[in-house]
């Protein structure tokens, strides 16, 4: 007796043991809505020129504040050392190295700056010091190669800067418009102040206008030897009614008359120079028209004119981001494809484009120093995206900023699937199960669209699906007809033909998951954001087998998005003026027009302020359905854009998506 009892005890100590909190927080748990304040995201990473140390910048989340911090981090090449450089509450972006090492640059509002101004952090130490004091801020700088000054972007200066706040509140003045594309979301109503480059000497802070006019200017780029500068702007005719961006070059002197060297009637932007001055390489898009489905090529012109040539020209895959290899023999690029994106070399002379870092990944940015090497962010779908080193052809991670967050958490299974639409061709998709998934039961399923359309799902970590998942859902992200990754053809194929084979996409997607054998038909849910919320909108006014739908910054009444939203330039080229084609604008509009036959229980969301899908999309379904008796609510979060992003908000969102599915189709009252 005394041997079973001693035997018992023992037993009952180890289970208190495994009860405590430290053995506890070893077993991992399911992922829920208030983990997104332990997330960090981490920004890309920027190689000192010498090769030795890596910059990039840590977004948090602070709770009590409800507001998202950045700051500057650093690590070495080898991964041993990381030490953070700056700790303000206003937080810090954007950090780039001089060339001889010295300063470690950033753009922060911190202290009395308005608005963003680059700062310098001596590495040799003491605290940073502001270099620019521009009324406009600044939206993006480089170095010069020899480290004497900078090129910056700036914004033309507020008339009414200088003013009291108090006199601008109980004085202001009425808004006059007199563009023909006026209105941008985040910018609000626009007017004439433009973008505009400046160069700023470092060792004196005097920064002088190096272009003016009424077009903007970006992405500045300074030549090997320090004399030129390329950069992007729109100055044939008036830039509001074209989409076509130019490559110019202009001497790094004020009163320099800039040169246009490229003509394509599209866009063209991303300058890069060779490592010998003499070229440019850039990215050129599709036809104007085609302004929601573009598709980069990458192009090469001489840096003093001439006739461009198209590099590897049938790739047909998304390309972004160009950098050179050190004997400008070849261009590094950002590769999508089918679901992941890669970091690639394609051959000036039209060798074999070669994948870097490949799988079921995605690269988000890469960095390249003087010596050659290499880093690149990159994510999976079981772990966020953090800086790794591309060493010896292979990836070796240098931060490990949510490792922690990891260890405590259940990750879900993301698997490819594909199958056959209606046409016969082959629809890729991520297919999310829960962790603990069992085939012989039968889960509810919730198909998550994704916007753009001009946008893929793929594979790198996405909290909204893996939230999905830890509460019991399957998740289907189907890759519909405009998509990218899949090419020119698969984008342009909802060219004026919205809610169609999209539509089509979808609801085969949800078929094929069903004949997998493990979802409960019964079921299923529906939603997403922007085009994603778009979509749900015609997916649920044209069959009623969903029982739950979220519909985010969408809208069903096309007509009346025309004037109201950021798109008129789409609008009139790809479907007509309104009072031209109105059979076409009517056929578009039957999510709004069906409405009658819409039976499924939708959750309207947006932003108060969202100049991109205005709120009165969501508005005009939301009293809709009102009318005709279908259950909804509407969300409106006020003074938020389209990108919702205030943390309390953001936490709020992921809740009512979970408590209006659980309501509908786990029949848990929230």
């Amino acid at each position: 007796m005394r041997a079973r009892l001693t035997l018992l005890l023992t037993i009952a100590a180890a289970v208190q043991a495994a009860m405590t909190p430290t053995a506890l927080a070893a077993q991992p748990r399911p992922l829920r809505p208030t983990d997104l304040y332990r997330f960090r995201d981490v920004g890309a990473g920027r190689i000192s020129p010498d090769g030795a140390w890596i910059a990039y910048t840590v977004t948090t989340v602070d709770s009590a504040r409800d507001k998202s911090d950045s700051d500057v981090w650093m690590v070495s090449w080898d991964g041993s050392r990381t030490v953070r450089m700056t700790a303000s509450p206003e937080g810090e972006s954007n950090p780039r190295w001089s060339p001889d090492n010295r300063y470690l640059s950033f753009v922060s509002g911190r202290y009395e700056s308005k608005g963003g101004q680059i700062w310098l952090l001596d590495r040799a130490g003491g605290e940073a010091v502001r270099l620019t004091s521009l009324k406009g801020g600044v939206a993006e700088y480089e170095w010069s190669p020899d480290g004497a000054r900078i090129a910056v972007i700036s914004h033309d200066p507020d008339p009414e800067e200088g003013k009291p706040d108090s006199l601008k509140t109980t004085s202001p003045k009425p808004i006059v418009i007199d563009r023909y594309a006026f209105k941008r979301d985040g910018d609000g109503y626009l007017d004439r102040r433009r973008d505009h480059i400046w160069i700023v000497d470092v060792a004196t802070k005097k920064a002088e206008q190096l272009t003016t006019g009424d077009f903007d200017d970006r992405q500045v780029r300074w030549s090997p030897d320090g004399k030129r500068l390329a950069f992007v702007s729109e100055r044939e005719g008036d830039p509001d009614r074209a989409n076509n961006s130019d490559i110019y070059v202009v001497d790094a002197t004020p009163g320099a008359t800039p040169v246009r060297l490229t003509s394509w009637r599209g866009p063209d932007a991303g300058p890069v120079w060779s490592p010998d001055g003499a070229r440019i390489a850039y990215l050129q898009g599709s036809e104007p028209e085609l302004s929601a489905y573009t598709q980069n090529t990458i192009a090469i012109v001489s840096s003093t004119g001439g006739t461009p040539r198209l590099v590897a020209p049938t790739l047909d895959r998304d390309v972004s981001q160009l950098a050179w290899t050190t004997d400008g023999t070849a261009l590094h690029v950002l590769l999508g494809d089918d679901r992941a994106q890669h970091l690639a070399t394609v051959p000036l002379d039209g060798g074999v484009v070669s994948r870097m870092v490949d799988g079921r990944r995605v690269v988000t940015a890469f960095d390249v120093s003087r010596s050659g090497r290499i880093v690149v962010n990159t994510g999976t779908a079981q772990r966020s995206a953090e800086v790794h080193a591309w060493d010896g052809g292979t990836l070796r991670a240098l931060t490990h900023v949510n490792d922690s967050v990891f260890a405590a958490l259940q990750v879900a299974t993301t698997e490819d699937v594909q199958f056959r639409n209606k046409d016969g061709q082959t629809v890729g998709a991520l297919l999310v199960k829960p962790a603990g998934f069992d085939a012989t039961k039968k889960y509810p399923l919730l198909l998550r669209i994704h916007g753009g359309p001009n946008g893929q799902d793929q594979h790198l970590y996405n909290f909204e699906r893996e939230l999905f998942a830890a509460n019991g859902y399957l998740v289907l992200a189907v890759n519909y007809r405009g998509s990218s990754g899949r090419g020119q053809a698969w984008k342009k194929a909802i060219f004026a033909d919205w809610g169609n084979k999209e539509v089509q996409d979808l609801l085969a997607g949800v078929d094929h998951a069903i004949s997998l054998g493990f979802v409960d038909a019964n079921r299923l849910g529906i939603g997403g954001w922007s085009y994603g919320g778009i979509l749900t909108d015609y997916t649920i006014a044209t069959t009623t087998r969903f029982k739950a739908a979220t519909s985010g910054a969408s809208s069903a009444l096309q007509t009346s998005m025309y004037g109201t939203d950021q798109y008129i330039y789409q609008y009139e080229n790809e479907l007509g003026a309104p009072w031209k084609n109105p059979k076409l604008w009517e056929k578009l509009s039957y999510g709004f027009y069906r409405a009658d036959k819409i039976s499924t229980p939708t959750l309207y969301l947006g932003g108060e302020k969202d100049f991109n899908v205005p709120i009165s999309g969501s508005e005009q379904m939301y009293q809709a359905l009102t009318s005709l008796g279908v259950p909804t609510q509407l969300v409106v979060y006020p003074g938020q854009f389209h990108g919702i992003t205030r943390p309390s908000f953001v936490r709020d969102r992921y809740e009512r998506y979970l408590g209006w599915y659980a309501k509908y189709l786990m029949g848990v009252t929230p």
